[in-house]
């Protein structure tokens, strides 16, 4: 029987859309959105100059290429640019490993807590979603092998993971590597990579540098204060960028864009400045947070993942709209199937101490303010 209207192919319809975190606070309350993991310092002033310079530019098309962008990461990380394509976010970087990779009845593998666009990235294109337990909110090595079958093409790995804050260890991710088939894409997603102080993290360059089966995903969105752009960027061997430029749009990075994301690599007194603040912020809250009797898991990146025992009478939903009340925006996780939990960003000095505030109040049974 013929439809009476053109009908997206079903996994389509299958797909959860990605919902962001809330960014709206009741009428007459200061907003305060520590949702989206978004820095409290902003962008780069030069990145901003810089930006603001391509305004009288904005009828010719960009660079195809990003060349001028690829050139300055390269510079960064001492990279062979040629090896680098930069995309609108890291998210249009994982849809086109998807597409590239994965086919219809093909398996792409993450983690049970892993990024929910690892998901719909999957089942957009007709692969076949594959989720590995997690051990103590982080990712098992162990379950991710087990779960690899004849039909994986693709291994999304956050590192460190979002929501939840939490790493593998460089040899960790060695060691998954090397269990993998040399046919499997292993996708390291570090997303927050500038933000980990740890001896023993790897943000993936040097295994990609030294294998033919490694991608490594990063984001201009956080550290860098540029997710208004939708900036984010790849490096692989030769064989997967080649693949990936063959089917990205082509001008998928706009002008402003490559321009600011130039001069905010180039700025790194604005970046010492944001990671400072992040080593001061981060374990306060966290240790100002877990006194109240909540779960905070260890997060290494700028977010904390908090959970709110159900036992105490005092749930995650209900703590969500206390603290919306007072205009302080959370993210609930229950999409990621973490409905005890909230996810909060590491905002300003004068955020924190609200929250800590507010949470106090909360788990004091304080009326709903």
């Amino acid at each position: 029987m013929t439809a009476l209207r053109p009908q997206p192919r079903p996994a389509v319809l299958a797909i959860e859309a990605y919902v962001p975190g809330k960014s709206a606070a009741p009428a007459g309350v200061t907003l305060h959105k520590l949702s989206s993991n978004e820095t409290p310092l902003g962008p780069s002033p030069k990145a901003i100059a810089a930006y603001q310079a391509t305004a009288d530019k904005l009828e010719l098309y960009p660079d195809g290429s990003a060349t001028k962008l690829r050139q300055a990461i390269g510079e960064r990380y001492g990279l062979d640019p040629a090896r680098i394509v930069c995309g609108a976010g890291s998210d249009e970087i994982l849809n086109l490993i998807a597409h590239a990779y994965i086919g219809p009845g093909d398996e792409g593998l993450y983690s049970e807590y892993g990024f929910l666009v690892y998901k719909i990235a999957i089942t957009g294109c007709g692969g076949v979603p594959v989720v590995a337990k997690e051990r103590n909110n982080t990712a098992d090595v162990d379950a991710l092998l087990a779960a690899v079958t004849p039909r994986t093409k693709v291994v999304f790995l956050a590192n460190p993971n979002n929501p939840t804050g939490t790493y593998l260890p460089f040899d960790q991710v060695k060691r998954l590597h090397a269990g993998l088939r040399p046919d499997i894409l292993l996708v390291l997603d570090a997303a927050y990579a500038e933000y980990v102080k740890r001896n023993d993290y790897e943000s993936g360059i040097e295994l990609v540098a030294t294998s033919d089966n490694v991608v490594m995903a990063r984001t201009f969105s956080k550290i860098y204060g540029l997710a208004g752009l939708r900036l984010g960027w790849a490096y692989g061997p030769a064989h997967v960028i080649d693949a990936l430029n063959r089917i990205r749009g082509p001008f998928n990075v706009s002008s402003s864009a490559i321009e600011a994301g130039v001069a905010a690599l180039k700025d790194g007194a604005h970046l010492d400045a944001a990671v400072a603040h992040n080593e001061t912020w981060l374990p306060w809250a966290a240790k100002e947070i877990a006194a109240l009797g909540l779960k905070v898991t260890p997060s290494v990146g700028n977010f904390l993942l908090i959970e709110f025992p159900r036992e105490k009478g005092r749930t995650a939903a209900e703590a969500d709209a206390f603290l919306t009340r007072r205009g302080l925006i959370l993210r609930a996780v229950g999409a990621y199937g973490l409905p005890d939990c909230l996810r909060l960003t590491i905002g300003s000095a004068e955020q924190m101490k609200l929250v800590v505030a507010a949470l106090t109040d909360f788990m004091s049974g304080a009326p709903r303010a």
